[in-house]
């Protein structure tokens, strides 16, 4: 085996350093052109319109929940009518038992009599009669 490192002139050539080779690049740049006025004015068109469309829509469901709310509110008064109406008619029947009719006009001094007048009694006076004209 031969005897590789040990002495200086049995060492291997080095290579001449290679210079860097600086390559100069171009890059490219593709500039766009810009949209033409037209093309600008009808995407900005377009753009309102689809604003004013959802804009209307919008509204037309903001009456619709409107006119619900109200819808609800009658339903809901129409319910306490009923309720109340409903106490009306049974307040009507008691006050117009005749039993008790009879008896609120006996209390206030009022007499039946057979012809068709009505008897009112005055204090300690006596009877008068009030007839129909």
């Amino acid at each position: 085996m031969a005897y590789v490192n040990g002495n200086l002139a049995l060492q291997p050539k080095r290579k001449p350093q290679q210079q860097e080779v600086i390559r100069e690049t171009r890059k490219v740049v593709v500039k766009r052109k810009s949209l033409p006025m037209q093309e600008k004015l009808l995407y900005l068109f377009t753009v309102i319109i689809c604003v004013v469309v959802a804009g209307v829509i919008l509204s037309r469901y903001a009456q619709i929940y409107d006119m619900n709310v109200q819808i609800k509110g009658m339903n809901a008064d129409y319910e306490t009518m009923n309720v109340e109406l409903e106490e009306l008619k049974r307040q009507v029947e008691r006050l117009s038992n005749p039993e008790r009719i009879r008896e609120m006009a006996e209390l206030q001094g009022m007499v039946r009599t057979s012809d068709n007048g009505i008897t009112v009694k005055k204090d300690n006076d006596g009877l008068s009669t009030a007839m129909r004209e």
